[in-house]
């Protein structure tokens, strides 16, 4: 369950890093924080950061690598290795979240079990 934790910590470690580059403190240190929240071993709290985490694929990842990418292309530079990468994180923070779904279901099992 470890390597699952350390996924969506560094999902959201990534994604403060996003914002600390345009100077967006707050949203940074409540980026930073948030996998702390999984110390609260309830359900909803993990389908919170969950929700985060997809909705942020999308809303951050979505929308920085379309704007990334046009701007390479309007400069007419390489773009390719860009929209590759861009991919990449964008399916590396869904997994994150997917691994979500495997924390709740740790926890329910020793719940059943004790």
């Amino acid at each position: 369950m470890w390597w699952r934790i350390l996924f969506i910590s560094l999902a959201y470690l990534l994604l403060g890093a996003h914002f600390l580059r345009f100077g967006q403190t707050e949203a940074c240190i409540a980026y930073a924080i948030a996998p702390a929240l999984l110390f609260i071993r309830a359900t909803w709290v993990t389908r919170l950061l969950q929700l985060a985490l997809v909705v942020s694929a999308f809303l951050v990842w979505g929308t920085s690598a379309f704007e990334y990418v046009q701007m390479r292309m309007l400069a007419e530079a390489p773009w390719y290795r860009l929209s590759i990468i861009m991919t990449s994180v964008v399916v590396f923070t869904l997994f994150a979240a997917w691994c979500g779904n495997g924390i709740i279901n740790k926890r329910s099992q020793r719940r059943i079990f004790n």
